[in-house]
């Protein structure tokens, strides 16, 4: 095979692999304030708290009693 019989189906594979890495999910809180993360948040941390990055790139930590809903985003 030479490299244009490559190309599509290279680049094809490779977009699969990157959607399939980050699966947005939607944290909302009681107060009804929506983050739309990158990636599934962590868990609770040892201290109460969520820990994630929303689509901004900015760092959130939220207490886990203000958590109403973690859901993926489709």
């Amino acid at each position: 095979m030479n490299m244009k019989n490559l190309g599509l189906p290279l680049v094809a594979l490779t977009f699969l692999v990157l959607a399939g890495c980050a699966t947005q999910t939607v944290v909302t809180l009681q107060n009804g304030t929506q983050y739309l993360t990158k990636d599934t948040p962590n868990a609770k941390t040892a201290d109460g708290f969520y820990e994630f990055t929303d689509i901004a790139g900015k760092r959130v930590r939220v207490k886990a009693d203000d958590v109403a809903t973690v859901r993926k985003e489709n």
